[in-house]
């Protein structure tokens, strides 16, 4: 690693030196509670530094800590992706009294600065950064009026991100549809056909793959079949169920028109966790009729729950007009910057 102080302009008193183990726990004491689930999520990006090689092939990954008079008091990290290779993820926090200091600032040019080593030795393709905050809590709101009234500028982290040239790149939301929000499609004399799948299919995991491609643009996936297994159906996912909707049954030639990848092992009260996808080879006003059609048919008596990025424009405007009419609401509201959108 480099010399992490050298030149970074830190305060007196505070020094960088890398993640090392317990620190999640010592800066927990100095940060208390995260704010909501993506802030849970984004402390979980924290972790050892790696080169990306040896017999785990953990990704590479730089990490760092900002110590004041010997006391953890802020962390960054960035790590890169084989999923996504155009950037690498960036995530900083520090302690709300150490704040306005220049730390985080510190943190970030010592983790830029050991990204561009990294590509100049072919370790990562990219040192564009990316990073993500939530402006909405967990429970609330529950219309649309409310979270247009959440001006996502006024987070303290997107003055930060601005400030070092970040930008808005996408949206992503996490969605509860009520049950009985859509009303469910006649199937008879129709050819539609409902099928259960494993999620150890070729067919779907081949189907997931396609739609997560297709639906990354803004952010280029490289998601093989096995890739698609491993981090989308396999055993470790929670993956507990999939169910498809073709045009026409299997044996006469129907396709895999909509899918939906539940990882909620039982049935609850709670709203289940959905992958909902559609084929993109087929024309847009037909996907959406295949994926409005199919998420109608899972919310007949039971609530979901669906992750949404923006770019997701089949299923995003039928979502939009069920948050407007309250029969569904989000639960997370999460941005996501870049330092090449501008």
């Amino acid at each position: 690693m480099t010399d992490h102080d050298a030149g970074r302009g830190l305060p007196a008193g505070v020094a960088l030196r890398p993640w090392a183990e317990g620190d999640d726990l010592r800066l927990l004491e100095v940060w208390g509670d995260p704010a909501d689930a993506q802030h849970h999520q984004d402390r979980a990006m924290l972790r050892p530094s790696s080169d990306g090689q040896g017999p785990d092939r953990q990704p590479w990954a730089r990490c760092l800590v900002a110590e004041d008079e010997g006391i953890p008091v802020a962390a960054a990290v960035v790590y890169a992706s084989s999923v996504h290779p155009r950037r690498l993820w960036f995530y900083a926090e520090t302690a709300r009294e150490q704040r306005g200091r220049g730390i985080a600032t510190a943190l970030l040019a010592a983790l830029r600065q050991e990204a561009h080593a990294a590509r100049d030795e072919g370790a990562v393709e990219a040192v564009d950064l990316k990073a993500r905050f939530a402006v909405v809590p967990t429970e609330l709101p529950e219309s649309a009026a409310d979270a247009a009234a959440l001006d996502p500028a006024d987070h303290p982290a997107a003055a930060f991100l601005a400030g070092q040239g970040f930008a808005p790149v996408q949206r992503s939301r996490r969605i509860a549809v009520g049950p009985g929000s859509i009303t469910a499609p006649e199937l008879d004399g129709t050819g539609l056909t409902v099928e259960d799948l494993a999620t150890g299919s070729v067919e779907l995991t081949r189907a997931v793959a396609a739609f997560y491609e297709a639906t990354h643009g803004w952010d280029p996936a490289e998601m093989s079949v096995g890739r698609a297994q491993q981090l989308l159906l396999g055993p470790s996912t929670g993956a507990s169920g999939a169910v498809v909707l073709r045009p026409a049954p299997k044996d006469r030639g129907g396709a895999i028109d909509a899918f939906a990848i539940s990882y909620t092992p039982e049935r609850s009260e709670d709203p289940t966790d959905v992958l909902l996808g559609w084929n993109p080879e087929l024309a847009p006003a037909d996907a959406q009729a295949a994926a409005v059609a199919l998420l109608a048919l899972l919310t007949t008596q039971y609530p979901v729950q669906l992750e949404v990025d923006d770019a997701m424009d089949v299923l995003t405007p039928a979502l939009d007009r069920l948050v407007a009419t309250g029969h569904a609401r989000v639960l997370l509201d999460t941005r996501i910057w870049a330092t090449d959108a501008t």
